[in-house]
């Protein structure tokens, strides 16, 4: 396997969080059009909150997500490329992942049925902590 297969899944996923960038505003600039109020009430996401419909926000807050744990994810992959310990195992747990950070996009961004998105974002978690974890492992077992 090459070791850049593990840029596939942890690009898609940088792609993920552009669709939900352009998916927030496709929804958020035709309802502050509704709204008529002046663009200077949006001066925070506070406001914007306060003054557009749940629904509206709910991309927001999905973006929000794509920049927690897979921050972890993207350092970690990028890890494993330089010390050059991709193997099938992590390929395989990062596609797991990313798949998983799909579902909760969709999820979260759409009908935001919180138990399905919860059950989307531990498994997506659960996946990135065994990849952490591994990774620890092996880096012990070399020093200690």
């Amino acid at each position: 396997m090459k070791d850049q297969a593990i840029f596939v899944p942890m690009l898609l996923n940088m792609a993920l969080t552009a669709v939900v960038w352009f998916y927030m505003y496709a929804k958020r600039i035709p309802a502050m059009k509704k709204a008529k109020l002046s663009v200077q009430t949006y001066t925070t996401p506070a406001k914007i909150e306060e003054h557009l419909p749940e629904a509206v926000n709910y991309p927001a807050s999905n973006l929000k997500n794509l920049f927690e744990l897979p921050v972890l994810f993207y350092g970690l992959c990028l890890y494993l490329f330089v010390t050059a310990n991709v193997d099938t195992t992590y390929v395989t747990a990062a596609w797991a992942f990313f798949a998983m950070r799909v579902l909760h996009s969709l999820v979260h961004s759409t009908r935001n049925i919180v138990m399905l998105r919860f059950y989307c974002y531990v498994a997506g978690a659960l996946v990135l902590w065994f990849m952490l974890a591994r990774a620890l492992i092996d880096v012990v077992s070399v020093y200690f």
